[in-house]
């Protein structure tokens, strides 16, 4: 099958023998492709090379014969942006995190849109926190493990004063018991779970409190093994994250 002219985003490239790179792109018609660029290697390859690094927007053809597509053609669509620090570790675990949720060849346009908007969103100054929960919510919801961000899995709307505990399978449950307070500092706050359904930033001290949530439900689609971005991202959701 022929990919003619695709858009795409690379999300991880490396070398395979000596002139050549395996590549995952995320497409928007196609989603997760592996693509086995041949001879990027030499002066005259530079343009190629540089169009086939992590974040970048490309436009490529290729023809996918089994599990990997032979590349013909990639041309970069802009400059990818450039991260430093908290933001390059976060675009890793961004990458990691589809690398390894995202289906090969599973049209996913909600999940390439979202990619979009957090690849745009690590390149501006801002809260990085709040862009990779976003983004946790958007990614979950375009692979069909999403939530009703707004409603308890009783049905009951969320108490903005209480605290929640995500299921991966039936969503937010609520904490019945105030009376254990290591257990209650480790849940989402029910207001920054109306945030994530109102797309609206909430108080820092609400932010914080997903992250731990979040992180379990995603480990569980991980199937229990967590990712390498994890440990270098440490708490980044303190301080500037």
């Amino acid at each position: 099958m022929r990919l003619d002219d695709q858009p795409g985003y690379v999300l991880h490239a490396r070398p395979w023998r000596e002139t050549s790179l395996l590549v995952e792109v995320l497409t928007q018609e196609h989603g997760r492709v592996g693509l086995l660029a041949r001879g990027v290697q030499g002066p005259k390859k530079q343009a190629l090379r540089a169009a086939l690094q992590p974040l970048q927007s490309i436009r490529f053809d290729a023809v996918l014969a089994g599990e990997l597509a032979q590349l013909r053609r990639a041309e970069s669509q802009d400059a990818a942006p450039r991260l430093h620090g908290h933001a390059m570790l976060a675009a890793f675990y961004v990458n990691e995190l589809v690398l390894r949720l995202a289906p090969r060849h599973d049209p996913l346009p909600e999940l390439h849109h979202a990619y979009g908007e957090i690849r745009r969103r690590l390149g501006e100054a801002g809260g990085l926190a709040w862009s990779l929960r976003r983004f946790e919510r958007d990614l979950l919801e375009a692979l069909g493990f999403g939530f009703d961000w707004a409603h308890a899995a009783d049905g009951q709307p969320i108490d903005p004063a209480a605290r929640y505990r995500l299921d991966p399978q039936e969503g937010p449950l609520r904490l019945l018991s105030e009376r254990n307070a290591g257990e209650r500092r480790g849940l989402a706050t029910g207001t920054a779970l109306l945030a994530l359904a109102e797309d609206r930033l909430p108080a820092a001290a609400d932010l914080a409190s997903l992250r731990l949530q979040m992180r379990a439900v995603l480990l569980h689609h991980l199937g229990g093994r967590g990712l390498k971005s994890w440990e270098m991202l440490g708490d980044l959701a303190r301080g500037n994250g």
